[in-house]
């Protein structure tokens, strides 16, 4: 019991990190979408697609930013950049499909309008200001811990390679998941925002677990420099 506390508990010092702080506001906008702009499930689950976008741009810029001190380090890095946009931009294109097809319905509606209808339906649902709050999140996030932080200087290529692709997994298996069960229930607005929720959760667990992972490389590094 004690271990299953252990892993859910959120301690009142990460909740006062500013990027911790930006992830819950970011993730507030899509409530205030469900209560007053009465969002279904598309639109929330849309939201948490869009992010795999914006999480994928974020580390092309982490991998930008990784030393290379020679023309061969610099080549193989620019190498993994385009392999990692090719690979992970079919993985994220394949996810947005399945989210569009299944439970995209409001296009249904128009299939046999033109293109137009079809944008004018997906405008309709007002999803610009928390598109622009998932953006300024994973952006204080970049500039706080990763280049703040000085993350870039205890990172690798390969750990970035891989990095994404841990949350977007475990967050949209259970998601998913959620998001069957919201529409099998007519998308009641409890469950939306119980949805978004259990995504507020756990982004703060994977954002806390990935950047701690960082703070003991670097306590490390210091313990062994200050033992010299």
């Amino acid at each position: 019991m004690e271990k299953l506390l252990d892993l859910i508990k959120i301690s009142g010092d990460d909740l006062k990190k500013v990027s911790v702080i930006t992830l819950i506001l970011s993730n507030i906008v899509p409530v205030l979408g469900v209560i007053f702009l009465d969002w279904q499930a598309f639109a929330i689950l849309f939201l948490f697609w869009f992010e795999n976008i914006v999480i994928g741009v974020s580390n092309v810029f982490k991998m930008a930013l990784v030393s290379s001190n020679t023309i061969k380090q610099a080549a193989s890095k620019v190498s993994a950049i385009a392999f990692f946009i090719v690979h992970y931009g079919l993985f994220t294109l394949v996810h947005g499909i399945f989210i569009f097809v299944v439970f995209g319905d409001f296009f249904t509606e128009t299939v046999n309008s033109n293109v137009f209808d079809v944008f004018g339906n997906f405008a309709d649902l007002q999803l610009g200001w928390a598109i622009l709050a998932l953006v300024i999140s994973h952006t204080v996030s970049f500039f706080v811990n990763y280049v703040g932080k000085g993350e870039y200087k205890s990172t690798s290529l390969n750990q970035l390679m891989g990095q994404p692709y841990g949350r977007v997994v475990i967050l949209h298996v259970t998601i998913i998941f959620g998001g069957f069960l919201v529409t099998l229930f007519g998308s009641p607005v409890f469950g939306l925002i119980l949805l978004i929720a259990l995504k507020t959760f756990i982004d703060i667990k994977t954002h806390l677990k990935q950047h701690t992972i960082f703070d003991t490389d670097q306590s490390d590094t210091m313990e062994v420099v200050g033992s010299e």
